[in-house]
């Protein structure tokens, strides 16, 4: 496991692109935290290091926001407004693609994540202050967490 305190949404950036430059197409985010807690200004830096050129902001209201990259497309999915009992929703169809899948509120529909993972929390310790905790499960996520 890996800590960072950040103290700008710049600094958050910054982490999300450390992280961006080691993942892969078919590579799995999961942000974990609170409204505000600095999920969306991570995935820009992730969006940054795929080459995605386009703003990137929240897919609350969407569901999912798909973005073109040159190194990778980027899947960024908020699903804060799902629930177990969504069948509408296909979270396979993104995650086994050939784009790297950032997923918020990735524990409102559980049994739906993959085996394997990289998992970031975020814990705000002010105003604009973040602690980010950024873990693995499966081998290839540790090695990444551990270039960090």
């Amino acid at each position: 496991m890996k800590k960072f305190i950040t103290n700008s949404s710049l600094e958050t950036i910054k982490i999300g692109e450390q992280i961006g430059k080691f993942l892969n197409k078919g590579d799995v985010v999961l942000l974990i935290g609170d409204l505000s807690g600095g999920k969306t200004t991570l995935t820009k830096g992730i969006g940054k290091a795929l080459g995605v050129n386009k703003i990137i902001n929240s897919p609350t209201f969407t569901i999912v926001k798909t973005y073109k990259g040159i190194k990778s497309d980027l899947y960024h999915l908020d699903l804060y407004r799902l629930n177990g009992l969504n069948n509408d929703f296909d979270l396979e169809e993104y995650i086994e693609t050939d784009g790297v899948c950032v997923i918020e509120w990735p524990f409102q529909v559980e049994e739906l994540m993959p085996n394997e993972y990289i998992s970031i929390n975020f814990k705000i310790i002010g105003l604009d202050e973040r602690e980010i905790l950024v873990d693995a499960v499966g081998d290839r996520y540790k090695k990444i967490v551990g270039e960090l």
